[in-house]
């Protein structure tokens, strides 16, 4: 009995893990298939409180949303996607909804990564995919090195080098996401107040 065998491509190894594995996050950056596992009670409380600021911000009177988890279709390379933890994108992005459950990169203002285990990939993959797409503001609260980075204003593909935040002090959000809101280190780091 012959058996035919199937080479599945990077996309339908990422649906496959997507479905095996609940709660994580199946992403592919660069090329290499990436999983983080479901957030802990400090990174979801972090970006709940996210939430709330921007709520309080009038994000939505300044014409943009925030939503958690959604999907950011990247130029990089032709399967590339990821999931940010927060993002800001403009009220109609579901008009530029791309592929399955992908949204084209001009209508995400601000993207947030809170790190957990595999913290390398939202320092380096991440910032490299983030500046490539175009996005205008990155956010990474780094809990592995206890700091706040603000990528902004990627010129030719590339985001100059990030402005770092410690605890104890406030992070200013850039006035292109279209508010004025500032966030505390140690809220993005540990959701505490």
């Amino acid at each position: 009995m012959a058996v035919l065998q199937h080479e599945l491509t990077l996309g339908e190894a990422a649906d496959l893990l997507a479905r095996a594995l609940p709660g994580h996050r199946v992403e592919i950056l660069q090329g290499r298939l990436t999983v983080t596992p479901p957030p802990d009670g400090s990174r979801a409380l972090s970006l709940t409180k996210l939430g709330r600021a921007f709520d309080r911000a009038g994000i939505v009177e300044a014409g943009r949303e925030y939503v958690q988890g959604i999907g950011l279709w990247l130029p990089t390379l032709p399967e590339d996607f990821a999931i940010p933890d927060f993002s800001v994108v403009d009220e109609d992005f579901r008009d530029a909804h791309v592929t399955e459950n992908y949204y084209a990169p001009d209508v995400f203002r601000l993207v947030v990564e809170v790190t957990s285990s595999n913290w390398a990939d939202d320092l380096g993959p991440k910032a490299e995919c983030y500046a490539a797409a175009g996005i205008p503001v990155y956010v990474v609260a780094d809990r592995k090195h206890d700091e706040v980075l603000v990528y902004q204003d990627p010129v030719d593909g590339r985001y100059p080098a990030p402005a770092r935040y410690k605890r104890g002090t406030t992070v200013p959000v850039p006035e292109s996401v279209g508010v004025t809101v500032e966030f505390s280190v140690d809220t993005l780091l540990d959701g505490d107040d």
